[in-house]
């Protein structure tokens, strides 16, 4: 058996996120009540490696969570998600990639909320200057460490960003020709 939604209210709306109060029966066919935080544009992440093999992250301070090393990443603002991938590194980073790869696709929280992610490899990188994205997100340093240090720090616990550490995933994955399947594509 499946959820079956009986009926759906909305509990509060802002320019990001819907909350709705959803009256459900559960697989099992017990009535309850469901909430879901609806992520009103996608997410995008970026994986930005530069020509040393050397992977771009942003140390940051989110106000839910405190201090956090996070690859760069933001909303779609009504952008298509590569565009938006594009924006997202030259504003928190001040970089452009001359390459660009759709390397996964995620739901983040998937439990409580609809928030659709893509996720993009960046390579090829330049600097193009500071755009300004930096100081309303919280980033104070942007920091570019070697790959096997990345993939050190999601392990020793300096990366917990959900996000981030799947989006390495996804590009380890990438790097060791494993193209994992992306939503959509048979």
């Amino acid at each position: 058996m499946s959820w079956e939604q009986l009926s759906s209210r909305t509990v509060y709306r802002n320019r990001w996120i819907e909350v709705t109060e959803d009256r459900v029966v559960r697989p099992d066919g017990e009535r309850g009540i469901y909430g879901v935080v609806q992520v009103r544009q996608p997410a995008v992440f970026v994986v930005a490696i530069d020509d040393a093999d050397q992977v771009v992250l942003v140390r940051m301070t989110r106000y839910t969570t405190g201090p956090s090393l996070e690859v760069p990443a933001g909303a779609c603002d009504d952008q298509p998600p590569l565009e938006a991938a594009r924006r997202e590194l030259r504003e928190e980073t001040g970089l452009q990639a001359r390459q660009w790869t759709a390397i996964g696709r995620m739901n983040a929280l998937n439990g409580i909320c609809r928030a659709p992610e893509h996720v993009y490899l960046a390579t090829g990188l330049t600097e193009v200057g500071d755009l300004g994205g930096r100081v309303e997100e919280g980033i104070h340093e942007v920091v570019s460490v070697p790959w096997s240090q990345a993939l050190e720090l999601v392990a020793g616990g300096a990366i917990t960003d959900g996000e981030s550490v799947a989006a390495l995933m996804y590009a380890d994955l990438h790097r060791r020709g494993i193209r994992p399947g992306l939503p959509g594509e048979s």
